[in-house]
């Protein structure tokens, strides 16, 4: 899941500074980890640890309160019986990696990436969102070919993925929601040459920057099996040791390569 992690820590200067291009520093003093990163870490936590994804989710955010949540998730981890909120925002999309890594089935991925979801996010929209990003990451784990990832998704979700990251850049804006960013973050990936170029398509798009490269990263990692080294340690230098604990037994556990 560390490819996730990098995409949203690359991602995070640009969210709210949109650039329409491939050409950008990758990381510069203000990148650091988001919301994205604490609940990635979380819903790993739970996999290994066998914990509730409600009151693991809760705990990780009010340890973190400040890391730009979106409102109704922040009234969700502070109340004392949170409940799903019909999301269909991205925010079930961008924590979802570590099940398409962790499990051995796409049953138990798609079955897991829905129980990650339903939690907040039970719109069908966000629980479609989290199982084609879980999914497109289990099937480049087990060596699928960017088209029969393309076609799966395709016909499961009925994503359109056939524009191109060139056709998206030019009229693309700022989109949170499942169905308007979580497509668009699968063809940045799918129309990449490695990790770096992935996060770069995702980026490049001008929309929710950190979550996208989040979402394209995680992907990018399954399939390319190769992160550059650099962007290893540029990530793990802005964590902290909890966070970096949690990802190295996960690493352990999962034999994943980058």
């Amino acid at each position: 899941m560390i490819g996730a992690i990098a995409g949203d820590i690359i991602g995070s200067v640009y969210e709210t500074r949109t650039i329409k291009t491939k050409d950008f520093p990758l990381f510069g003093k203000h990148s650091r980890f988001t919301d994205d990163t604490v609940l990635t870490v979380a819903v790993a936590d739970c996999l290994l640890n066998q914990k509730d994804y409600v009151k693991t989710l809760q705990e990780y955010a009010l340890k973190y309160p400040k890391k730009k949540y979106g409102s109704r998730f922040y009234n969700w981890f502070f109340s004392e019986n949170p409940m799903p909120y019909n999301s269909f925002g991205n925010g079930s999309a961008m924590r979802v990696s570590s099940i398409g890594f962790y499990f051995d089935t796409i049953e138990e991925v798609l079955f897991q990436a829905e129980n990650s979801a339903k939690i907040t996010h039970n719109h069908s929209e966000g629980i479609k969102g989290a199982q084609s990003v879980a999914s497109a990451i289990f099937l480049a784990k087990i060596g699928k070919s960017k088209q029969e990832i393309k076609n799966y998704i395709t016909n499961t979700f009925g994503y359109n993925l056939n524009k191109s990251v060139n056709e998206i850049r030019k009229t693309y804006q700022f989109d949170v929601t499942c169905q308007g960013s979580v497509p668009e973050s699968i063809i940045s990936f799918l129309e990449s040459n490695n990790y770096e170029d992935t996060i770069r398509n995702a980026v490049s798009l001008g929309g929710d920057s950190d979550t996208m490269a989040c979402i394209a990263g995680g992907i990018a990692q399954a399939f390319y099996k190769k992160i550059p080294r650099e962007i290893i340690i540029e990530t793990k230098n802005r964590l902290n040791q909890d966070f970096l604990t949690i990802i190295d037994k996960f690493e352990q556990k999962t034999n994943c390569k980058y």
